[in-house]
């Protein structure tokens, strides 16, 4: 609808034209910069540190294995790393065994909407911030390649669940002593346990959980099994940027801390 200007009618076009021509990317005074700038600094950190943990030969010490490299399915793992004690992948394998199993977490976080939003704004600038322009010419979402492939977190989910058995496992055989009795609980034990709750607490809380549970019921009434699980991960679910960053640097912590173990760097009673 056209509006007066001094009794005068004035036509959408020329509303148009006199709206402010702002040439500035954004008349915003606050720091809005810092929280891009963290989210790229943090989650750059973590991936050169899991590109460092790959490569390094120092991932087991009896009762531990570092969780990069877990579950170790090759013959040059040592026998006790191995998962179950099998080696499926035999010796033709000689490759760093975290490489193994890397896209099956890499994946589920890679493509996780809270990081997907992260990282579109920390590395791609799409857009930086709230009210600040991106640089880029053309907005095509998620709807092209590469992107429109993030729509394959649902599936990645379900590898997300066995690395958390794995991890779990792990925790279970960390109440070992270095001979095999049970009753050890170290300071890597703890450590262990921590990371493998707030591993599941991060994927138990993800949306696509969220949408298996009680995805597609008209009638809660007729599923209180269901309905419980979907009101238990929706309680995660509203934590769930909190978890993924508590649950990514506790990994890298407690795999970190077997290394420093594993290479004789903390050695003292109960590590």
């Amino acid at each position: 609808m056209s509006q007066t200007t001094a009794g005068r009618p004035t036509s959408e076009p020329a509303q148009r034209k006199q709206r402010a021509q702002i040439k500035a990317r954004t008349l915003r005074t606050d720091r809005w910069w810092l929280a891009p700038a963290i989210t790229f600094a943090a989650l750059a950190s973590f991936l050169v540190y899991g590109l460092w943990a790959i490569f390094d030969k120092s991932y087991f010490v009896e009762p531990y294995i570092a969780p990069f490299s877990s579950p170790c399915l090759a013959t040059s793992c040592p026998e006790g790393a191995r998962f179950l004690g099998l080696a499926p992948f035999g010796d033709w394998w000689t490759l760093p065994p975290g490489i193994l199993i890397l896209g099956l977490p890499a994946g589920f976080r890679f493509t996780c909407y809270y990081y997907r939003k992260g990282y579109y704004r920390a590395f791609w600038l799409s857009p930086p911030a709230c009210s600040v322009a991106e640089p880029h010419k053309k907005y095509t979402g998620e709807t092209r390649l590469p992107l429109i492939l993030q729509n394959v977190h649902r599936y990645f989910f379900y590898g997300a669940i066995l690395i958390a058995a794995v991890l779990t496992w792990d925790a279970v055989l960390a109440l070992r002593d270095a001979h095999g009795n049970w009753g050890h609980f170290g300071l890597g034990t703890a450590i262990l346990w921590i990371n493998v709750v707030l591993i599941w607490a991060y994927t138990l809380s993800c949306h696509s959980c969220r949408h298996i549970t009680a995805g597609r019921l008209n009638h809660f009434s007729k599923h209180p099994v269901r309905y419980k699980a979907w009101t238990f991960v929706s309680k995660l679910n509203s934590r769930h940027m909190l978890l993924a960053w508590l649950s990514m640097y506790s990994v890298m912590l407690a795999d970190l801390y077997v290394r420093l173990v594993a290479k004789g760097i903390i050695n003292f009673p109960f590590a």
